[in-house]
């Protein structure tokens, strides 16, 4: 993820900002929901068309794509959990503005960003993997002329 857009976590008096955390993680939990949305998609893709694949090792290439969408999808399950978690203590937070700074809470937050941000780098690879498999499948399988028909 881009840091860049990454909100003022704590005052210059050193107090925490849970309103702009909580809206962070609003917008983390959107990414995920598109993600997980995109996963549905491909596989979706990959069970339409996996049956015009004639060749074993491009159908075992498939199979290992398969294997690995399944795989990002269960982190994205379990991220959405610990977001959606970390969004509630957040809210809580939100409530009682006389919290003050909380180090391990924001050690937590720390993680919890760096395992989105692995997370989408993750995703985004496989993706083009992905791309790249297809293309060569579709071109050893001749595949353009089955479908075409």
């Amino acid at each position: 993820m881009d840091n860049s857009n990454k909100p003022t976590q704590q005052n210059t008096i050193g107090e925490v900002n849970w309103q702009e955390l909580y809206i962070l993680t609003d917008h983390w939990k959107s990414d995920l929901n598109f993600y997980k949305d995109d996963l549905r998609f491909l596989h979706h893709l990959i069970d339409k068309y996996i049956i015009w694949i004639t060749k074993d090792d491009n159908l075992n290439m498939v199979q290992e794509i398969k294997k690995n969408l399944f795989e990002i999808r269960n982190i994205s399950v379990d991220l959405m959990k610990e977001v959606t978690s970390h969004q509630g203590n957040l809210g809580l937070m939100v409530e009682n503005p006389v919290q003050t700074s909380n180090p391990q809470f924001m050690k937590d937050h720390e993680v919890l960003e760096d395992k989105i941000s692995k997370f989408v780098k993750l995703f985004r690879s496989n993706r083009k993997e992905i791309f790249k498999i297809t293309e060569y499948v579709i071109d050893s399988e001749e595949l353009p002329n089955i479908l075409k028909n």
